[in-house]
């Protein structure tokens, strides 16, 4: 009984400060203390232990840390608050009015003053400064006024007399043209529609297209294409067993191989153009052009197509004249021949380009069209003449030969597709004529795939087609 009175705690008995000394001597003697119940402070206790204790924190080595850098971030985020939201929008000068103002600005002599660098420290600018670009209406035009302050010319640190005089020039040229709240841009886009060009990549809901980029696309094609140009004279120079006729039969054959395997046209277009490069270089003996071609194509389809026939598959289209070890050595003697390079621009690169600028003119686009212009360039790639023209040239003679074949009540040529392939009508005039030569004895020609392709229904039988004579006017 007395032991369990001497561990009954007594709040009353226990004064003064509980040291750990104090804890450990009443443990020792059995004795156990309890916490004293909580206070309820006031409050201006509570503000003074509050700040206290995040005093006593500042001390710690980890506190610190935490507390003084939450404080910082705070208000660093109400300086930039205050700060940017209300003077970022004053300071700043309307780039559309800037633009507009550039067009009639007036120079003044007797308003420039000639500055030095020292002068430019002391320079601020105020927002005062945006009030002097002021879009004015006069009643019939709405024209670009400026009113030229002392202080903004203070930017520039010297004049001379000719920049004076030059300035002074575009101001008069300028004086007269006639702006809207838009700005100057709006002048330099209605300029290509006044000249009849109409953009073909305003339409950027289809990604494949690449509508905010095509130009730079296109551009780089062109570039590539003469860097990937193959040699036009290597059947007279290289060439020994292999003539002109027995390339046009083998690429009229592997013409039907791709329509036997439902190929995609880009595969057929890069076949040529790989069994074109290897034979620029390369001598060949008559027993394996035609392993030339269908490894050509073996490589094409590849690159090009999701689900590529395999190698068995073309040795038997050839009637097992060549074996696998036959085609994989070809392969790569071709593969190394290119660098496996196969990124390389083909008629049918341009032609997409092209068609689409050439459908403008039309309110729904025209299969037939489209179906034409690839017969007269397929037409083209068994035709040895051919291989001299890059492939820009014969995609937009194509587009020309087919527009003409269809309708003759309009212009073939017209200021959009001389924009969109920088061609003029003339420059296509030796092309134009040959392709029509070759559409109009396409029906006597003994290599009759393409024809036969597109005499199809799901073509609208468009090889029925022949264009009537080009006169001479079409092409200026």
């Amino acid at each position: 009984m007395n032991k369990q009175a001497s561990i009954v705690p007594s709040y009353g008995n226990n004064k003064g400060p509980v040291t750990r000394a104090k804890t450990a001597a009443m443990a020792s003697q059995g004795r156990r203390l309890l916490p004293r119940p909580p206070l309820i402070p006031d409050k201006k206790q509570t503000k003074v232990r509050r700040t206290k204790r995040v005093t006593s924190e500042e001390n710690n080595h980890t506190a610190p840390y935490v507390v003084s850098s939450q404080n910082k971030k705070r208000a660093v985020l109400k300086d930039v608050s205050n700060v940017c939201c209300e003077s970022s929008y004053r300071n700043c000068v309307n780039p559309v009015k800037i633009q507009a103002k550039a067009c009639t600005q007036q120079v003044r002599p007797e308003n420039v003053k000639a500055k030095t660098r020292s002068d430019h420290k002391d320079l601020k600018y105020t927002p005062a400064m945006s009030s002097n670009f002021e879009l004015h209406d006069d009643g019939n035009d709405r024209k670009c006024k400026k009113h030229v302050s002392e202080s903004l010319f203070d930017r520039e640190s010297s004049f001379t007399s000719a920049n004076l005089d030059g300035a002074m020039l575009r101001e008069t040229k300028m004086e007269g043209c006639v702006m809207d709240v838009k700005g100057i841009l709006s002048a330099d886009q209605d300029s290509s529609n006044c000249l009849g060009i109409h953009d073909i990549d305003l339409d950027i809901s289809n990604p494949q297209m690449c509508s905010l980029y095509a130009n730079d696309i296109y551009t780089n094609l062109r570039a590539s294409e003469l860097i990937c140009r193959t040699s036009s004279t290597y059947m007279e120079t290289l060439q020994r067993e292999i003539t002109q006729s027995m390339r046009g039969i083998l690429i009229d054959w592997l013409v039907e191989v791709a329509e036997e395997y439902r190929l995609v046209p880009d595969t057929l277009y890069l076949s040529v153009y790989a069994i074109d490069s290897f034979l620029s270089e390369n001598c060949i003996e008559r027993q394996r052009l035609q392993l030339l071609g269908v490894t050509c194509m073996l490589i094409a389809s590849k690159y090009e197509e999701i689900c590529a026939p395999r190698v068995e598959e073309f040795c038997y289209i050839t009637d097992n004249t060549y074996n696998k070890a036959d085609v994989l050595k070809m392969e790569i003697e071709v593969l190394s021949h290119l660098d496996f390079r196969l990124s390389v621009p083909t008629i049918k690169t341009f032609l997409r380009r092209f068609l689409r600028a050439a459908q403008v003119s039309y309110s729904v686009p025209s299969l037939p069209l489209g179906y034409m212009a690839n017969y007269l360039s397929e037409l083209t790639l068994v035709e040895y003449s051919f291989v001299k023209f890059v492939p820009s040239v014969i995609a937009a003679s194509a587009v020309f030969l087919a527009r003409w074949t269809l309708d003759q009540s309009d212009q073939p040529w017209n200021c959009t597709l001389q924009h969109y392939t920088s061609y003029k009508a003339l420059d296509l005039k030796s092309v134009v004529l040959q392709m029509h030569y070759l559409q109009q004895n396409s029906c006597n020609s003994p290599l009759s795939a393409v024809r036969d392709k597109y005499i199809q229904e799901k073509y609208e039988r468009v090889a029925c087609r022949v264009s009537p004579e080009l006169p001479d006017s079409l092409f200026f």
